[in-house]
């Protein structure tokens, strides 16, 4: 059964210019593109977005980080989406990623680790609409 998951290509990833790169190896992998859209957070809704992690002592770092900039929302579709987007992209932590994947090739810290993706299906539907109501998903056909 066909699976959907949320990327984001962070800001550092828009900064360093590596977002054409990065989506070439998405697709490589297999995922398809259901929607994608270039996008600037603002604090508010980078701290809904990242509301789960308001607790946590890096929420502030995190929220000043996603609204740095411009980000690249992306749903992409696939059998097993969530698991094989966060083996593609690797550790949060680029030094703890595996070589080849997305982070240990781009990222340069925990902090900026150039992409988002879902960690599972529930919450890649929640985080999919966040950023996308359904009628802007172009089908996979």
């Amino acid at each position: 059964m066909t699976e959907r998951t949320l990327a984001i290509l962070k800001p550092d990833c828009v900064r360093k210019n590596a977002a054409g790169e990065v989506i070439a190896r998405i697709e490589k992998a297999g995922f398809t593109i259901l929607g994608m859209k270039m996008i600037r957070l603002t604090r508010e809704t980078a701290g809904g977005f990242y509301a789960v992690h308001r607790e946590r002592p890096f929420f502030n770092d995190l929220v000043t980080f996603m609204s740095s900039g411009r980000c690249v929302p992306i749903v992409l579709a696939k059998e097993n989406a969530v698991a094989d987007f966060r083996k593609l992209i690797g550790a949060t932590d680029p030094k703890e990623a595996v070589p080849g994947t997305i982070r240990k090739d781009f990222a340069s810290s925990k902090g900026e680790n150039i992409i988002h993706g879902s960690d599972s299906a529930e919450n890649a539907r929640i985080e999919i609409g966040y950023f996308f109501p359904e009628k802007e998903l172009v089908q996979n056909s």
